[in-house]
């Protein structure tokens, strides 16, 4: 039986443990729209501690740019020493096929994926794969809204790059769909997928290698920590990798527990053991 950890307050209790710190974006340091600021906080203290602390996003851009976003929302860069995104793993797979023709799915904010690349973007009926940022309209349109694109993807046996394998994000108190939404439709339709982000592998080792040049060496897997707010890629990524994971209760899955501020144990523990894996810790908030 999976049961979930008892809520901690403080992450200062937790933080002595650990050397390196893999911390979620959205939904930890800010909620599309404001910093958390408890949370840049607590990170920026644990640096000051000696630790090190790597931002892993699926965001579906290169770490450069989610930094200038990240600037734009208040998020301090005193509160963290490096960022790697899925687009940075997205941008690596497209390097590793030149000379193709793709079809891009996604709204125009994605684009700077793409700078360098020289990537020759065409229709669907010329093109060799095609790579999913998001939805091009996320505010009004559903997965659902693709389902024939798709399904004409899959007659065509297209390959299909998910640069952000997060099915939903916080956008203020909305939910909005992201590319892995499409994705998962696409995969149920037969289609093949590469998902680059959380919770695969590649931007994981990725996050750890740039640890490792920031700290003269690689922290032992038991030194370095995840903290995130989704079960899918957050918590499930930290346990395939084989580290601990802090798990923030007040963000994707806030809605399911009933109060953002005073969660549902009980339906946090149904959540962990229908997943079948537990975190490390469990918090409201990351605060220190």
């Amino acid at each position: 039986m999976i049961a979930a950890p008892s809520l901690t307050e403080n992450f200062s209790a937790l933080a002595g443990g650990y050397d390196a710190v893999l911390s979620d974006v959205w939904g930890v340091l800010h909620n599309g729209v404001a910093a958390t600021l408890p949370a840049c906080d607590a990170l920026t203290r644990f640096r000051s501690q000696g630790g090190t602390v790597m931002l892993i996003t699926n965001a579906p851009r290169p770490g450069e740019v989610v930094t200038h976003f990240l600037d734009k929302v208040g998020v301090p860069r005193n509160a963290y020493d490096g960022i790697v995104s899925s687009g940075d793993v997205t941008r690596a797979v497209m390097a590793a096929r030149p000379d193709k023709a793709v079809v891009h799915i996604g709204p125009e904010r994605d684009l700077p994926i793409f700078d360098g690349l020289g990537l020759d973007f065409v229709t669907m009926e010329q093109a060799d794969y095609v790579v999913c940022t998001g939805l091009r309209h996320d505010e009004v349109e559903t997965p659902e809204s693709y389902r024939v694109e798709l399904g004409e993807l899959r007659r065509r046996r297209m390959f299909m790059l998910c640069g952000n394998p997060d099915l939903v994000v916080e956008r203020g108190e909305k939910l909005i769909y992201c590319a892995g939404a499409l994705a998962d439709l696409y995969r149920t339709l037969g289609g093949e997928v590469l998902y680059a982000g959380k919770p695969h592998r590649p931007i994981y080792d990725l996050a750890l290698d740039r640890v490792a040049a920031l700290r003269g060496g690689a922290p032992a897997r038991q030194r370095v920590l995840a903290i995130g707010d989704s079960i899918r890629t957050d918590l499930k990524g930290a346990t395939d990798f084989g580290i601990d994971c802090l798990f923030v209760t007040a963000g994707i899955h806030a809605e399911e527990l009933g109060d953002r501020h005073d969660p549902n144990l009980a339906a946090l523990n149904r959540i962990f053991a229908d997943a079948g894996i537990a975190p490390k810790a469990v918090a409201r908030r990351l605060a220190w």
